[in-house]
């Protein structure tokens, strides 16, 4: 189910009930076109997330952890002037579109009481946060500001005037009356065939999403009461919602406000935000990591292209190196025979003596003397078996940079948002990423973002880094050396840290299923696990950044999932609330 007019009728309520009459004690914009509210209301602090992003405009409640930019952006300290400690008066849908206004009772700079309006709209790439003054619908400011040569007929500027979206001329269908539904009722035998149906309810009736207009088509489809008492026992659960998530007809994921027909649910939640807050958690995340990682994601292809396509030149050249003592043995066999080579000749049929003296073709180059042809020889053996050692040597280095490159990519696939700057500044420095002009020859120093925390179930903290960085800072820096180390074993994946001397094996396996679950073998079960003392671990000289190696290690094997890193960050979030 969209983000439609109905959802949007769903949401408001839940925001209603959760934030009326709350104090907002924050502000921030921790991503491009998404605001966060930090409300203090009925003794809890509740983060309101308002998103005007293309992909996944939202109005919602969000336990998601965020990090903040070191550097608000204008529109986060427009809001922060203008709403910190302000109180939410009102929460309303605009007819049912999916436009939400928050509406604020703030003092002004004389002291006096003003009413602010904080206008969310959701319509993909048009969405948009405007905050407006009440009393004249003076525009403040927005998220994303629209001038008149990109729409005349709205202008979204500070000081204009804010102009309500184009209004639909449909149905409210929460507001339908009896003559309405007689419509529908008209409608449903006119277009017997659902897709039909739904695309002309969509025509009739306001803030239908395709699949919303599509569940309501089938449910008053089905055989039984009347359709008026279906109409209204469908859109009745929009005011008493029961969320999941689960698959359509094409097994593609999806949202809902509650259970429909052609949604197969996998999952219940409480409330709409938490299921929001789980549907795109992930995916959300992907995309962030994919839109701000995409010069990271380019980089470590083309750096696996390049070495493997380098990988496999330098294997052929290593097997056509195995056959040098072939021309080592023709060179001596000409030597030997020197006498029976006519001068002119193009290739000469003589005895191996290597071989039970069985005849061997020794091709030569007519313009040289029988002596130059085996010393020709003799110079190509010297400089394949020369060329061994150094393609050897190329093979591994080559090896190590795959090896490399497919660490970076799976850190990258794990990433956060906020830890791809520390694997731009290791790639940067590793001289992939070419510094701009400004920072040429500058080296300075770049403060590593830290690792996730997690609390086992015993009370004991666990540490996770997430990129080479992180990794190196917390084993090589911040462990005590009698802490326990994790790290599944011979797959690329993050450097796992208990802070504990003597941690007991449900804290072991715990950390030790975080440390497969923040790995390559993250899908795959029954993964060895290998865990040491944080002494037993060393960095070779000239290691790349993570690069360690340990011995002494004991191995235990588990399968990673959700739950548990769900669970463990739960852990987390109840103890930094006490």
């Amino acid at each position: 189910m969209s983000f439609d007019g109905s959802f949007t009728h769903a949401m408001n309520q839940e925001l209603k009930n959760d934030l009326l009459n709350g104090r907002v004690s924050k502000i921030n914009e921790p991503y491009p076109n998404e605001i966060i509210l930090t409300i203090r209301s009925n003794h809890n602090n509740y983060q309101l997330l308002l998103s005007a992003n293309p992909s996944y405009a939202r109005a919602q409640i969000t336990n998601v952890p965020f990090t903040n930019p070191k550097v608000p952006t204008n529109f986060a300290m427009t809001l922060r002037k203008h709403l910190s400690g302000s109180f939410i008066s009102k929460v309303h849908q605009v007819n049912n579109d999916r436009i939400i206004h928050l509406h604020f009772n703030t003092r002004n700079e004389l002291g006096d009481i003003e009413e602010l309006v904080l206008v969310i709209e959701i319509m993909a790439r048009h969405s948009n946060i405007i905050l407006v003054q009440a009393k004249d619908s003076t525009i403040i400011d927005s998220v994303k500001r629209i001038s008149s040569s990109q729409n005349r007929y709205r202008t979204i500027l500070p000081g204009s005037k804010y102009i309500q979206p184009p209004k639909q001329n449909l149905v409210d269908p929460f507001q339908v009356q009896d003559n309405e539904i007689t419509r529908v009722e008209r409608i449903n035998r006119e277009f017997p065939n659902v897709d039909v149906f739904a695309s002309k309810l969509r025509k009739y009736l306001q803030g239908l999403g395709t699949d919303t207009a599509y569940a309501l088509a089938s449910a008053l489809h089905v055989s039984g009461s009347s359709i008026k008492q279906k109409y209204w026992e469908f859109f009745n659960h929009f005011d008493s919602p029961k969320p999941v998530i689960g698959d359509d007809s094409k097994g593609k994921l999806q949202f809902s406000a509650f259970p429909y027909i052609g949604i197969e649910p996998q999952q219940g939640f409480d409330n709409l935000s938490s299921m929001l807050d789980e549907y795109y958690q992930t995916k959300v995340q992907r995309e962030r990591v994919r839109e701000q990682g995409s010069q990271l994601i380019r980089i470590t292809k083309n750096e696996l292209k390049k070495n493997h396509k380098k990988l496999k030149k330098l294997q052929k050249t290593l097997e056509e190196s195995e056959h040098a003592d072939d021309l080592r043995i023709k060179g001596e066999i000409l030597m030997t025979y020197l006498n029976q080579v006519k001068v002119g000749s193009k290739s000469i049929k003589l005895p191996n003596f290597y071989d039970d003296n069985k005849d061997i073709v020794v091709s030569l180059n007519p313009a040289l003397s029988p002596s130059e042809n085996a010393q020709k020889y003799f110079k190509k053996y010297d400089k394949k078996r020369n060329a061994k050692d150094y393609v050897i040597k190329q093979i591994q280095e080559c090896q190590s940079e795959i090896d490399y490159f497919d660490n970076i990519e799976s850190q990258i696939e794990i990433a956060n948002p906020q830890d791809l700057s520390d694997i731009k500044t290791e790639l940067k420095d590793g001289g992939y990423i070419k510094k701009t002009k400004k920072n040429a020859g500058k080296r300075r120093k770049v403060k590593v973002s830290k690792p996730e925390k997690f609390i086992s179930d015993d009370g004991d903290v666990i540490l996770v880094g997430k990129n080479n960085l992180q990794n190196d800072q917390l084993t090589l820096k911040t462990a005590d050396k009698r802490d326990t180390w994790l790290h599944v074993q011979n797959i690329h994946g993050s450097h796992v840290i208990i802070r504990s001397f003597d941690p007991s094996e449900q804290t072991v396996l715990q950390a030790a299923e975080l440390a497969a679950y923040f790995s390559k073998a993250r899908e795959s079960a029954n993964v060895p696990v290998d865990y040491v003392k944080v002494k037993a671990v060393k960095k070779p000289n000239g290691g790349k950044p993570g690069f360690v190696t340990y011995r002494g290690q004991s191995t235990m094997y588990v399968t990673p999932s959700d739950e548990i890193v769900k669970h463990l960050r739960e852990n987390n979030k109840k103890q930094d609330a006490k």
